[in-house]
């Protein structure tokens, strides 16, 4: 197997390969981001997506029974018995009909991929299995991370699960305490620094790097090969067919990055006949992805997308003290560091990125709620934005969409607490204040 997989450095100007057995976050000749590449030819792959459902019949077996590794074939880096798992993935896809008349869509048309039913609350164990897969595979002893919350809430649960010590860095204030509480509850060594989410990168790639730690935060090319798997879940939903967008919440860019991805290697095996396309949502008070992409128009172009631009972007941000600010703390981040694979994706996808003010994700946030799923304020970015683009006039009301909603409602219940009882926002449900009466409750009940 280690003949037909390895890691690739993304820059079409380098191309430089590594073994799987190595433990990379960046290319060391030239500092890009690396992909887990493989030789499909000399791999299992069915034929038909439809081959997986058998595995829904042996789902005694743990791999079968995990919604990441029952689709293993798809990300066969590692070998049998090291997977580390805990039964991530057990998602549905969703339609909701009250979210479609919010957002101005046909019924039957919106799908919401609830990720909040994974074991930590997030979407981020699809990726944690993989990367605490490979970590397994080579050995390593502790794992280490930054986090806005669910990052860190992952990691302790996975580092536990196998016997690993983790180590979490977080910012000043910068955490909900329903994703802290995890992180300590699971056992982590939990760092808090000062500063945000970009400081605690910076700081803890640098930490990894010396002290040897596995990093797990989305620059790891492992971890992404995870999070493919949502979009076979949503495919699976569909009854294997392809739909006409996904929507997804842009922080730090790994979901968008891994989406692109997994369509990229189905259409390339034959497994769907298109690719859907994609539109990743920033919150305005960190949008710069919207920033990037849309105003100041950069293309990945086959790789060749300017750096420089993106370089003096970034310098911008750095010389003038900017921090991120957002009620969506889990996409809190200026600086994503998978940005050029986001570009990728968002160019195989023929994707869109848009911006949404906190007022219309915790708007949104509400009516999702209203409709029997409760999700965190980033979640929620992605119904909000879909309502942006409807209004747009981008996707038209017949169309099929997947919106993934990243994260449990109480991984920020304080949020969903003040819109409710303090905002006084359209879709606010306070409780109604009485006195301690029989025939007052009675008379307002009737």
């Amino acid at each position: 197997m280690s003949e037909a997989v390895f890691q690739q450095c993304i820059n079409p100007n380098c191309n430089a390969t590594y073994g799987v057995e190595e433990h990379l976050f960046a290319c060391p000749k030239c500092q890009a981001l690396l992909d887990i590449q493989y030789e499909w030819d000399k791999l299992e792959v069915p034929d038909s997506l439809s081959w997986f459902e058998k595995r829904w019949s042996t789902r005694g077996n743990k791999l079968d029974f995990s919604g990441v590794w029952r689709f293993r074939n798809l990300l066969p880096f590692c070998p049998e018995g090291k997977q580390v798992t805990v039964g991530e993935g057990q998602t549905v896809l969703q339609q909701c009909d009250g979210v479609a008349d919010y957002v101005g869509m046909d019924k039957k048309t919106v799908h919401l991929q609830y990720e909040g039913m994974n074991p930590s609350g997030s979407f981020k164990d699809n990726g944690m299995t993989a990367a605490f897969s490979h970590a397994n595979m080579i050995g390593a002893k502790v794992a280490a991370c930054a986090s806005t919350g669910n990052t860190s809430a992952s990691l302790a649960l996975y580092a536990h699960a196998c016997g690993m010590q983790g180590v979490v860095f977080i910012g000043t204030g910068k955490i909900a305490y329903g994703k802290l509480s995890q992180a300590l509850d699971y056992g982590a060594k939990t760092v808090q620094i000062s500063g945000d989410f970009d400081d605690c990168m910076v700081q803890v790639k640098e930490v990894a790097k010396q002290l040897n730690m596995y990093l797990v935060n989305s620059v790891n090319p492992f971890r992404l090969e995870g999070q493919k798997s949502v979009m076979f879940r949503v495919l699976e939903g569909f009854g294997w067919e392809v739909p006409d967008w996904v929507i997804v919440p842009g922080g730090n860019l790994g979901n968008s990055s891994s989406f692109g991805k997994a369509f990229t290697e189905l259409k390339a095996l034959g497994l769907i006949d298109r690719i859907p396309r994609l539109a990743v949502i920033n919150a305005s008070g960190a949008n710069t992805l919207y920033d990037v992409y849309e105003k100041q128009g950069i293309r990945y172009e086959g790789g060749h997308y300017d750096r420089a631009k993106v370089d003096a972007y970034f310098k911008n941000l750095d010389d003038t003290g900017y921090k991120p600010s957002t009620v969506a703390s889990a996409i809190e981040i200026s600086r994503p560091v998978n940005l050029a694979k986001c570009l990728r994706a968002l160019e195989v996808c023929n994707g869109v990125v848009r911006e949404v003010s906190d007022e219309k994700i915790v708007e949104a946030k509400a009516v999702i709620g209203k409709n029997g799923l409760g999700c965190e304020p980033a979640s929620a970015a992605s119904v909000a934005g879909l309502k942006i683009l409807r209004d747009e006039g981008v996707i038209q009301p017949g169309e099929r969409v997947a919106c993934v909603l990243t994260g449990h409602q109480l991984k920020d219940p304080n949020c969903t607490v003040k819109y409710h009882m303090e905002t006084a926002g359209a879709f606010s449900n306070p409780p109604v204040e009485v006195d301690n009466d029989l025939e007052k409750l009675i008379a307002l009940l009737k």
